[in-house]
């Protein structure tokens, strides 16, 4: 906590030193009066300026621990790989087990040799020989001398003498060994051979020689601290020597050590180079070819000073190979029976493999990329959390008007799809209901007292007591429908849709929009800017990026055209200015998602919260009280659910554009044929739409062929 400079006159100088926060270990005193009589006690700070074991009492600011111990989950990880570390060298030098008894061997006929040629000074007794020939020598030049003789005759008898006790002993040894090893158990043979090769073995090896190969672990990268420093060389990070001055280097506060499937360090830029973390960011891809692998292996951050750092410390995490590749994991919403949306939405998992969860109260969400890389499912999940709880009212809008979005019937208030002039006139009249009922919230809120309502907020217990459900706006492919409007309709949509995003949150509106083209075109800036979450699968560059995740984000290092179409399902999720995570997604399939429909159906009749669309779909009733529906029939009513009448044609491309695989060859003599075989009585063959008269079918005919217990539950 800062301390603050009491008010003084003008001209009054402090001392600073009496105001710095101080950083060792200070006296705690009860009150003011403690403090002003603390020298009266003699209680005094031991960080004070006249103390003079201040220096010597004062706790280092370092850590305790090394560190790989410093958290449970790094000491885990550490030991994991050197577990695995240790089961791949023991396979690797397991099958070269002949390899290397041979080389002992042949090491061990070296040493073998190499033992006699040492030995054999002394079992020849040459200590004596010396003797024997300087006395030898003496005898030559003087012959006469009979002394000299006879002490040679001595010398040399000593020396036949020790040769053969020595050579005895050395062949008595040998042969008792051989005569003991023969006669040992099996198990002890081999300990008392390994007992003799083993030194002889040793004694024949050379410099050069090595008894084990020396086996790699399969680990692409080493991220050794002069690797690290010679990939941000190259990168343009950190200086070159100059002269005699060494290159400068960085200095790492953690790491490298092992980190789940990969390498971690923590580092800090050396000062003087002009480098921040923001430069080392924006040079992901250089560093990862220095590292020799791909940028997608490569995760960074800066580490900002909430949790230590500074300007120039990084964060960088190396896989072992792409983290984002392999089985998608099973969404546990799919088996989940009941949810609320209050807490964080289990979202996916990042390249660690830790779980990523999203909280979405008080928040918008956007989705964008290209089209085919999951991005309505992913989508899909944030809606799904929202089907199991019953307290949260669905408007849904698609404006591909297919398959993926068709199971919200049975429970979307308001359901619209496709992009056709009546499904954009239901989208505009959506938009209207959402933003009266906006309005009344706002001001059911206001009149509540604080006790109920402290911050003018939706929360748990008023949306049960006053019956306000969280509402849960979902838009999918938002391009459809503004390039379908007039100019004017499009901008009364933008302009609603801002409102909703910018004003619903206080009120329990969560909007969930989606796009293929994020440009200024197909969704507006102004309303992608006051979006709070943001998540972008696979796109085309780095522009594109930026144009779903914020301007900026790709130089941070939230880049999504990094990713390739191998990364279904895979994203940059940003969550505020500064965090971005790459998460590969939960898969939740079509299957598993229309189940979940009907799980939210039920919850909600249960409750008492099925209304609108939903309450009176005729197909989501049928479906709900297993009754079947010809395909025809409940597609059909699906297709015209905006519509009371519909030309044949435009029923035909309505169906087609719904399911392209069973309605792609029909004609008007098929479809009248299918609707007649499943009990449709055309009470007319033609429509009248707009003025003008044409053959088409007309909605009530073909709920006429629904049972009419279901109508009667479906109006009720």
């Amino acid at each position: 906590m800062t301390d603050i400079l009491p008010e003084a006159p003008m001209g009054t100088v402090h001392d600073l030193d009496d105001h710095r926060p101080r950083t060792g270990p200070v006296t705690l005193v009860k009150d003011a009066h403690a403090v002003d009589t603390a020298d009266a006690v003699g209680v005094e700070a031991v960080d004070r300026a006249d103390n003079p074991l201040a220096d010597w009492l004062t706790v280092p600011d370092a850590p305790v621990l090394p560190a790989w111990a410093r958290s449970a989950a790094s000491i885990k990880a550490n030991v994991h790989a050197f577990m695995r570390l240790s089961w791949w060298q023991a396979r690797y030098h397991g099958i070269r087990t002949p390899k290397y008894l041979v080389k002992t061997l042949i090491l061990a006929a070296r040493g073998f040799y190499r033992a006699c040629k040492g030995l054999w000074p002394t079992l020849s007794a040459q200590d004596h020989s010396a003797t024997v020939k300087a006395l030898r020598a003496q005898a030559k030049a003087r012959p006469e001398d009979i002394e000299l003789a006879t002490r040679l005759q001595i010398a040399h008898a000593e020396r036949t003498r020790t040769r053969r006790w020595r050579f005895g002993t050395a062949a008595v040894a040998v042969a008792g060994a051989t005569i003991g090893i023969y006669l040992a158990d099996p198990l002890l043979q081999t300990g008392m051979t390994a007992a003799v090769v083993a030194p002889l073995a040793h004694l024949g090896r050379s410099k050069e020689t090595r008894l084990l190969d020396q086996g790699a672990p399969p680990l692409k990268v080493d991220m050794s601290a002069q690797q690290l420093n010679d990939a941000l060389r190259a990168a343009g990070l950190l200086k070159a020597a100059t002269g005699k001055e060494e290159a400068p280097r960085v200095s790492c506060s953690m790491g490298p050590v092992r980190d789940g499937r990969g390498w971690a360090v923590i580092f800090d830029l050396p000062r003087g180079g002009g480098k921040t973390a923001s430069d080392v960011l924006a040079k992901r891809e250089v560093i990862a070819q220095e590292l020799g692998v791909d940028e997608i292996q490569v995760i960074m951050s800066r580490v900002r000073a909430a949790k230590g750092g500074n300007a120039g410390r990084v964060s960088l995490w190396v896989a072992d190979d792409d983290p984002y590749l392999g089985t998608p994991n099973p969404s546990p919403l799919a088996t989940a029976t009941r949810f609320s949306v209050w807490d964080p939405i289990p979202f996916g998992q990042d390249a660690r493999g830790n779980r990523i969860e999203v909280p979405i109260m008080w928040q918008s969400m956007f989705f964008g990329g290209l089209p085919r890389r999951g991005k309505t499912f992913t989508q899909r999940l944030m809606t799904a959390a929202g089907l199991l709880d019953p307290w949260v009212r669905h408007y849904v809008a698609d404006g591909k008007g297919g398959a993926d979005w068709m199971p919200m019937r049975a429970v979307a208030h308001r359901l619209v799809m496709g992009a056709e002039d009546d499904a954009v006139e239901a989208l505009k009249a959506m938009l209207a209901e959402l933003l009266v009922e906006m309005e009344r919230r706002f001001a059911l809120l206001r009149e509540l007292p604080t006790s109920i309502c402290p911050e003018g907020k939706l929360t748990p217990q008023i949306v049960e007591k006053y019956q306000l459900p969280v509402i849960f706006v979902t838009i999918d492919e938002l391009q459809e429908y503004f390039t379908a409007m007039e100019r004017e309709d499009r901008e009364q949509v933008i302009n609603d849709l801002c409102r909703i995003a910018r004003r619903g949150p206080a009120a329990g509106f969560i909007s969930n929009f989606a796009s293929q083209r994020p440009d200024a075109d197909s969704v507006p800036t102004k309303l992608r800017e006051i979006i709070t979450l943001r998540y972008s699968t696979q796109v085309v560059d780095r522009a594109s990026s930026d144009m779903v995740l914020g301007k900026g984000k790709a130089a941070q290092g939230a880049d999504a055209s990094v990713l390739s179409e191998e990364h279904k399902g895979t994203g940059v999720l940003v969550t505020g200015p500064a965090s971005y995570v790459t998460v590969r997604a939960d898969y939740l399939d079509g299957p598993g998602f229309a189940a979940l429909c009907v799980k939210g159906r039920a919850l909600r009749e249960q409750a008492g919260q099925l209304s609108g669309d939903a309450a009176g779909d005729v197909t989501a009733a049928a479906d709900a009280h297993g009754v079947t529906l010809a395909p025809i029939i409940s597609d059909a009513l699906e297709v015209m659910r905006h519509s009371p009448r519909m030309f044949t044609n435009d029923l035909i491309v309505a169906l087609v554009n719904l399911d392209e695989d069973t309605y792609g060859d029909y004609n008007g003599e098929r479809l009248a044929a299918d609707l007649e075989a499943a009990g449709v009585k055309r009470t007319s063959k033609q429509v009248k739409i707009n003025g003008a008269n044409g053959a088409g079918y007309q909605r009530r005919d073909i709920e006429g062929a629904v049972p009419a217990e279901l109508l009667l539950n479906t109006a009720g």
